[in-house]
């Protein structure tokens, strides 16, 4: 699986229903997270990403310096939340002409499960945990702290 981590200062996603937009979820500091899988991911690589995703230090301290994990927010009492977005083209292949080839991105059936695996991994460690509708057209809007984004993958 594969994590495009970015953090910011507040987050949305909105989902197009019939031609009509509806809020699917929002944050306000905390990660916003795309979330690709391939064929051979499975229940227990969506708990190692999760698990790094809560571990991952790159939240500002006191001094400004990126120290701090979800984790070390919740067990402050601070929220820790995270805006879950699915997103296949995290496995798009362009090493061939200019049309991304996305052979390696897992089919919906296969994925849809993880990235729900996923986001109920940082629930049950503790994040406040907004997402995407899987199988739908989504915008994302959102403020990048810093701006920091990180590429995950395990």
């Amino acid at each position: 699986m594969r994590a495009l981590v970015q953090r910011v200062t507040r987050a949305h996603v909105d989902v197009v229903v019939d031609g009509a937009i509806e809020r699917s979820g929002s944050i306000g500091a905390g990660l916003c997270v795309l979330v690709g899988a391939t064929h051979t991911d499975d229940p227990a690589t969506a708990d190692k990403l999760a698990d790094k995703v809560w571990h991952l230090r790159i939240l500002d301290d006191v001094d400004g310096v990126m120290n701090v994990s979800l984790a070390a927010r919740h067990d402050a009492g601070a929220p820790a939340e995270v805006l879950v977005v699915s997103q296949f083209t995290l496995y798009g292949n362009t090493d061939k002409g200019r049309r991304p080839s996305w052979v390696d991105a897992a089919r919906p059936e296969h994925a849809e499960p993880l990235v729900d695996r996923f986001a109920q991994r940082l629930r049950d460690l503790g994040a406040v945990v907004a997402t995407g509708r899987f199988r739908t057209e989504m915008h994302v809007e959102l403020v990048n702290d810093g701006p920091v984004t990180l590429l995950l993958e395990v």
